[in-house]
């Protein structure tokens, strides 16, 4: 310490001005009072028109579509997520035919609502009756899951194939030099090193995409599927108790959760390298 330094004690630094309650906070803080006054609301009224009657009856089923609902969510995006590797590969291939495929794939899947491609599916390919049950194909596509599911995973892979093709060239080229420096295969240096990097990367994308997933998943119940949204419009259908939405909203809300924290500690074990 300078002899300066204990003459003169250094001083705190002066306290920072208030700040300033403008027009946009107090937007944002009327805003928030009118959500928070609008989920006490229905929490209240949710208590008041609890009928333990209803939920021993119904509860089971919403059980049952609760499952249904996490298999076909969970099933679709590990297939699609097999599906996409292929495509990303496609999609950046040096193959104009095989580049030119990949990209028309994406493009649709990417470019069509999701309830046109289920209907597409479910309606459309039921005027091929007669060709599908010569290629034997009809026992597969007469049944409503079996249609959501081979939906839903086409429709996936076009958007996991795209987040994992972003995220392979996020990696950098000095990588795939260092590898063929050490005299690795291009098959080897790209599962071993380049993939395990990229899906660090693609780690929310991947996240964000499964939540649309199990949101989007309530349209199969408009093709006769009875998952949580279909158990929930039967129930509805035999009450008329608004409720029964209430409780598969809080069911999806849930899951989401439920996902959103599972994906943070998996984010926090993989890259807790890069944090030291």
């Amino acid at each position: 310490m300078s002899i300066a330094e204990t003459i003169i004690p250094p001083q705190a630094p002066p306290p920072a001005p208030p700040r300033r309650y403008t027009l946009s906070r107090f937007i944002g803080s009327v805003t928030l009072g009118v959500w928070l006054a609008l989920a006490v609301g229905i929490f209240l009224t949710v208590v008041n028109g609890w009928d333990p009657e209803k939920f021993s009856r119904y509860g089971p089923s919403f059980v049952s579509g609760l499952g249904v609902t996490l298999m076909l969510v969970i099933s679709s995006i590990v297939m699609g997520a097999v599906l996409s590797l292929p495509v990303a590969m496609g999609r950046m291939s040096n193959n104009k035919i095989w580049s030119w495929l990949s990209y028309a794939y994406v493009y649709f899947f990417r470019g069509t609502p999701l309830i046109t491609q289920l209907f597409l599916v479910y309606y459309g390919l039921g005027s091929f009756r007669p060709q599908l049950e010569a290629m034997g194909l009809w026992w597969f596509f007469r049944d409503a899951w079996n249609c959501a599911l081979f939906t839903f995973t086409l429709n996936t892979a076009a958007y996991q194939a795209e987040i994992l093709r972003g995220a392979i060239q996020s990696v950098p080229r000095g990588q795939h030099e260092g590898a063929a420096a050490l005299g690795l295969s291009q098959r080897v240096a790209f599962f071993k090193i380049i993939l395990p990097q990229a899906m660090i990367v693609a780690l929310r994308p991947y996240g964000n995409e499964i939540v649309l997933m199990i949101k989007g998943s309530a349209i199969v119940a408009i093709v006769t599927v009875f998952d949580l949204m279909g158990e929930t419009r039967r129930a509805f259908s035999r009450t008329f108790d608004y409720q029964m939405y209430v409780w598969a909203a809080i069911l999806y809300l849930l899951m989401v959760e439920l996902l959103r924290n599972v994906w943070a500690l998996l984010e926090a074990r993989l890259t807790r390298h890069l944090k030291r």
